[in-house]
């Protein structure tokens, strides 16, 4: 947990994927992060966190369900939501609160 709050603490958004290697839907953010991602470069960290490898951590933030998408700012959680999130919609989110 210790490094999982050094990393959402950058000044930049950092935007946080937890998925499962099971699930169908996460494999469809895959793609859609890396254009985020390309699209953004390094205005945005993209990390992805397997639930099935950090229960703890995913408990702890109450993740329930993946993928679940939670993005974070200086440490402080700004946005959150489950399901597959269209590239667009990213895109304007991540810029909107940055």
């Amino acid at each position: 947990m210790s490094r999982f709050s050094e990393i959402i603490k950058q000044d930049k958004p950092v935007l946080v994927d937890f998925f499962a290697e099971w699930c169908g839907p996460c494999k469809m953010m895959g793609p859609i992060l890396k254009e985020v991602k390309d699209s953004l470069g390094e205005s945005v960290s993209i990390i992805k966190i397997d639930v099935d490898k950090n229960q703890e951590l995913a408990s702890q933030l109450n993740v329930k369900g993946v993928p679940t998408l939670i993005l974070y700012k200086s440490g402080k959680q700004i946005w959150r939501q489950s399901g597959v999130v269209q590239k667009s919609d990213l895109l304007q989110i991540i810029k909107r609160d940055n």
